[in-house]
């Protein structure tokens, strides 16, 4: 039985699982990190074509009953994967999980500071809608900016709820994410420009100008004051932050 506290939707349907697997073109050579592998559906398919699959679960219930039938060529590691170092851990190069809804937006953070050639990942349709919004839509968010920034990302295709037990209120979608070598384009101080992108869709329905007056004091010579940040580009919000950076 799923746990809500975890945010539990195990995928029930291995024809949608097979294609996400797919997606990512598993290897003999692929190590693979696993968020959430839950009843072990995607674990299994993954065990066959993977040279290694690392798999993180937070629920000691579902570990304990994975344990006893994983392949050998699995790792399983019950922890919360949002604290664990993935840097500790043996070295991926891909990412292919159906996420626990709870930890969509920090676990996809966590991805964006990890290194890797390409993740497959199972979101909900809304949030999935989000990582991929252009700006002035309702979608357009920090997550929009933040991944867009490091990462090229687009929904390969939408998954039905009734192929997820218990059955959750929305559809899902299947997400590719690629990151970039270098970001998208260049900011004077990254976590500065993160920094000022939180504040500013903090107050997404204010002046550009209001928000700056309140955090750093009336600076009159920025760009897009006038503006509200859900109409700027990622590039142009990067161009805000180098500009206000030369005056804190």
């Amino acid at each position: 039985m799923a746990r809500p506290r975890f945010g539990q939707h195990f995928l029930n349907d291995e024809s949608v699982a097979q294609r996400e697997i797919a997606y990512a073109e598993i290897t003999k050579n692929d190590v693979v990190l696993e968020i959430g592998p839950g009843k072990g559906m995607i674990t299994s398919l993954l065990a066959k074509k993977a040279k290694q699959v690392i798999a993180i679960e937070i629920d000691t219930r579902l570990a304990e009953e994975l344990r006893s039938r994983i392949p050998e060529n699995v790792t399983l590691i019950c922890k919360d994967a949002l604290t664990v170092d993935f840097h500790s851990l043996p070295r991926f190069n891909k990412i292919v999980s159906n996420l626990p809804f709870k930890i969509s937006s920090p676990i996809m953070f966590k991805f964006l500071q990890s290194t890797f050639s390409v993740a497959v990942l199972i979101f909900q349709k809304d949030f999935a809608d989000r990582l991929v919004a252009s700006p002035a839509t309702k979608d357009y968010s920090r997550l929009t900016v933040g991944v867009s920034y490091k990462a090229r990302c687009r929904i390969l295709e939408t998954v039905p709820r009734n192929c997820f037990s218990p059955q959750p209120k929305v559809d899902s979608a299947i997400v590719e994410l690629i990151p970039y070598q270098k970001p998208s384009f260049t900011v004077e101080d990254e976590q500065f420009f993160f920094d000022l992108t939180k504040q500013l869709f903090t107050h997404r329905r204010k002046k550009i100008r209001y928000t700056i007056k309140s955090l750093y004091g009336n600076i009159e010579q920025l760009p897009f004051l006038d503006q509200r940040v859900e109409e700027l580009t990622p590039e142009q919000i990067g161009h805000l932050s180098d500009q206000l950076y030369q005056y804190v």
